[in-house]
Order: C-alpha cells, then sequence, then structure tokens
C-alpha cells in the first residue's frame, strides 16, 4: 500500500532564503497528521508543492504514489487543500463555486454531496449569497468545502481554524474526525497547538525548512516536555541544589522543570531539610506547546 504522501529530499529556495532543507516525510493513509512550525518554517511552502502551486527545487513528491509532477493530474485529484489565505471569486454563489470546482474534476451531478458539505459546515442558509458578502470565518468555511468537493481521499489543512468563532471550529473538527473515520488521510498545519495534541496521532515540527522532529505525539511529549511545578515558598528561597532545575521565579512563587513526576519527592525532600515550607503548590502536565517551544528555542 503506498503512503498517502511520500516527500523525499525536497529544497526549495526563493532567491536568498532557503525555504525548505531535504525534507524527508512519509504520511501513511489514514493517519491524522499535524505538521507544525513557526512562522517562516516552510509548512506552507512545502504544501504549496505538494498542492502543484509551487515547484520543487530538487527531490520528489507523491501523493497515493502519484508523482506531483510527472502524474500531476492524478495526484491533484487525490488531494484536497484547504489554503491559509482567503482566496475566492468575489462574483459567484457559495453553491456555484462549488459546482465550479467540481466541473474542475469532471464530477456531475453531486448535489446531494454538495448539500452535506454546506449543512455539515453550517453553509445551508448561505448557500445562495455571493461569497464576497460572507465574513471571514464565512468565507473559510467555503474554502474547506471547496477542498473536499471532490471528496480527495487526502485533505490537507492548513490553519483551518485561523479567525473563525468556537462554534465552526468545533462543528469543522467534528466533521473533519468522521472523514478521518472513513478512511480519509488529514495533514494539518495549525497555530493552536492544543488542536494538534488531541486530533493527530503524529507530528513533524519544522524549523528553517528542516524537520526537527518526528514522532507520535505521546512520543514527543515524553522526550521533549517536562513538567511544570510552580512552589510558593516560606521563607522565598530556593536552595543551591535545585537550582539546576529552576525555570523561573515569580515573587514568591518558583518555578521548576522536572522530568517525571518522581522527581517531586527529591524536590520536596531538600526543602524540609533545607527548614523551607511550601505554602502552595502546582503541577500542569506537559504539553505540545512546551515541546514547541523548546525546539523552536533550541
Amino acid at each position: 500500500m503506498f503512503p498517502a504522501i511520500e516527500i523525499r529530499q525536497v529544497h526549495k529556495r526563493f532567491g536568498t532564503v532557503q525555504a525548505l532543507r531535504g525534507v524527508d516525510l512519509s504520511i501513511q493513509q489514514g493517519e491524522f497528521f499535524a505538521l507544525l512550525g513557526p512562522n517562516g518554517a516552510g509548512k506552507s511552502t512545502l504544501i504549496n508543492i505538494l498542492a502543484g502551486l509551487a515547484l520543487a527545487d530538487s527531490g520528489n513528491l507523491k501523493v497515493l504514489g502519484h508523482d506531483v509532477r510527472a502524474d500531476y493530474r492524478e495526484a491533484r485529484r487525490s488531494i484536497g487543500v484547504v489554503p491559509q489565505e482567503l482566496v475566492y471569486d468575489a462574483f459567484f454563489t457559495v453553491r456555484e463555486m462549488l459546482q465550479f470546482q467540481s466541473g474542475y474534476f469532471n464530477i456531475r451531478n453531486n448535489d446531494a454531496w454538495i448539500d452535506e458539505l454546506l449543512e455539515s459546515l453550517g453553509l445551508t442558509d448561505k448557500a445562495d449569497a455571493y461569497v464576497r458578502t460572507l465574513s471571514g470565518g464565512m468565507k473559510r468555511r467555503v474554502l474547506v468545502a471547496q477542498a473536499l468537493v471532490h471528496k480527495p481521499p487526502v485533505i490537507v489543512l492548513d490553519e483551518p481554524t485561523a479567525g473563525v468563532d468556537v462554534e465552526l471550529r468545533q462543528s469543522l473538527w467534528g466533521f473533519i474526525r468522521r472523514l478521518n473515520r472513513e478512511g480519509h488521510t488529514i495533514v494539518l498545519t495549525t497555530h493552536y497547538l492544543e488542536e494538534a495534541e488531541t486530533l493527530c496521532s503524529r507530528v513533524a515540527m519544522l524549523k528553517q525548512g528542516e524537520v526537527v522532529a518526528l514522532d507520535t505525539t505521546a512520543n514527543l511529549l515524553n522526550r521533549y516536555a517536562a513538567i511544570q511545578v510552580s512552589m510558593r515558598l516560606d521563607p522565598p528561597r530556593l536552595p543551591d541544589i535545585l537550582q539546576p532545575l529552576s525555570s523561573g521565579q515569580d515573587g514568591e512563587v518558583f518555578k521548576l522543570s522536572l522530568k517525571h513526576h518522581a522527581e517531586l519527592e527529591n524536590v520536596l525532600r531538600v526543602l524540609r531539610e533545607a527548614g523551607i515550607s511550601v505554602a502552595e503548590l502546582g503541577v500542569s502536565k506537559p504539553d505540545l506547546e512546551d515541546v514547541f517551544l523548546k525546539l523552536v528555542r533550541s
């Protein structure tokens, strides 16, 4: 079985800027995969090359075994991309845009699927409205519907919930989860890291055009993230032996980063022996944001 997406040694330069530096990725069919990184890391460039909107300088990319350059037609039919930018035709209604998009793939008489998309994305009452009259959040819903109108087996979502309200975010993820359960491969880029942590089983992190981390969400949390402990101490003093664990101080509240919960008992023992009492204690579990920040700052 072919991978849903296979990327091998992809390089891309824009003038003096090296956007991608030998990216290697393999995403399996049926995965819910996150592609994360700071602004300028190369995420959108990689997606544009996958979608045929840009050409790699070297390397190759395949969608379900179809090379995006040599077998462009089949590769494009296999993928649906929701772009980060709001791109639309101002002179068509929502339904007309979806019908025209269907025509690009030689699909006719798919009104039932268009109606289902409109219903699932909360666009039914906007079906006959001109896209230019819609709010930013509604326009983004139209882009999602447009990317899905040909029922692609691979769906790439580039910041799909940027600037949308909480209600749409929840309904969109409910719909996308359903598509994933039905066998669609989902690739997500997002700055809402809690979304990636909740939805995605595997994560790749890009930095300056390179993959700096690639693993399951659980493994990344175990490997890179630290347990954050906040303690208000009396007297407000941290023994020298605990200084290497310190991640900051806010008044009488000291913050420590621990690799394992078991280390907390040793911290408390040191404090007791130093005659320091703990007036308040808070422990927060690691999340993808901790991993992200650690990798970006390193």
